[in-house]
């Protein structure tokens, strides 16, 4: 794929962007505030799931290897 295919494909992928959110029909301002909001969003999402999901999945784990008979815990490891 040349560089010319390359930029008509982004170019068509922003096109198809702007029609399946309906903000080809707003100005320019508008357009960046509601792409600055978007991103704002979308960075939220990822930076909170790349902290949060970890702990979630190790409680869970921990949860149900309890649940289905997970190894029990020795006396000795509680004590210490």
């Amino acid at each position: 794929m040349n560089f010319k295919n390359l930029k008509e494909y982004l170019a068509w992928l922003y096109y198809q962007y702007l029609l399946i959110t309906g903000i080809y029909v707003l100005e320019p301002w508008e357009k960046s505030i509601f792409n600055s909001i978007l991103f704002s969003v979308i960075t939220m999402v990822i930076y909170t799931s790349y902290v949060f999901v970890p702990i979630h999945v190790r409680l869970a784990l921990e949860f149900f290897s309890g649940i289905f008979g997970g190894q029990p815990e020795s006396t000795m490891a509680l004590m210490n």
